[in-house]
């Protein structure tokens, strides 16, 4: 996917005014995902994405623990400034669903085996039961 593209399906679904604020959502989001998976998901998500993010996605900071999605949706909004749990929440689901989209449907499933239950609602994908 193109750097254009994917922006302007984030700021379109996050309802951004600005590219620049898709950008930080994205970069902030894709940050911390980034430090939740590991391995042949990771790179081949990666390799889904622009390459801009797909570097954010490749070299995070190493997560201490797996943060719950509650606690991904804090930790997101800690690090973009003047961010609330609720604006925070809109930012992961804009750019997580993005991402979902750029992805093929046995990426996401094996994405979603990695990450810690209820992520998937994150993604716009729910789990089937």
């Amino acid at each position: 996917m193109l750097w254009e593209a994917f922006l302007a399906k984030v700021q379109e679904r996050g309802e951004y005014e600005s590219p620049q604020e898709a950008e930080r959502a994205a970069r902030v989001v894709l940050a911390l995902l980034g430090a939740h998976l590991v391995g042949e998901e990771r790179a081949e998500l990666a390799a889904d994405l622009p390459e801009t993010f797909a570097l954010i996605l490749l070299n995070p900071l190493q997560a201490v623990e797996p943060l719950d999605p509650a606690r991904f949706v804090r930790a997101t909004a800690a690090w973009i400034e003047g961010a609330t749990e609720e604006t925070a929440k809109w930012d992961v689901g804009a750019v997580l669903s993005v991402v979902a989209d750029a992805a093929d449907e046995d990426l996401m499933q094996r994405v979603l085996l990695q990450l810690p239950p209820d992520f998937d609602l994150l993604f716009g994908h729910p789990r089937s039961a």
